[in-house]
C-alpha cells in the first residue's frame, strides 16, 4: 500500500476532515504539521508548486491541494 501524507496546520477545519475522512476510512496516513517544522513547510511548497494552501494531501504521488470530501 502506498503512503500517504496530509500536511496540515492547526486550527484548520479542511485538515481535521481530511483527517478523519482517511480514518473512517481505514487509510493510515502521516501528518505533518507545516507549524511544528519549517521543513515540513518547504516540502508542502515543493508539493504544491509553492501554494500555501492546506491540506496537501500526497498519495501514491498524486498531489491534492485542499479536501472537499468525497
Amino acid at each position: 500500500m502506498a503512503k500517504v501524507t496530509i500536511y496540515t496546520k492547526t486550527g484548520c477545519p479542511y485538515c481535521a476532515a481530511a483527517k478523519e475522512d482517511y480514518s473512517r476510512r481505514g487509510i493510515d496516513f502521516e501528518e505533518k504539521n507545516v507549524h511544528a517544522n519549517k521543513a515540513w513547510l518547504d516540502e508542502l511548497l515543493q508539493h504544491s508548486g509553492g501554494e500555501r494552501k492546506v491540506p496537501v494531501i500526497v498519495d501514491a504521488g498524486k498531489v491534492t491541494i485542499g479536501f472537499n470530501g468525497y
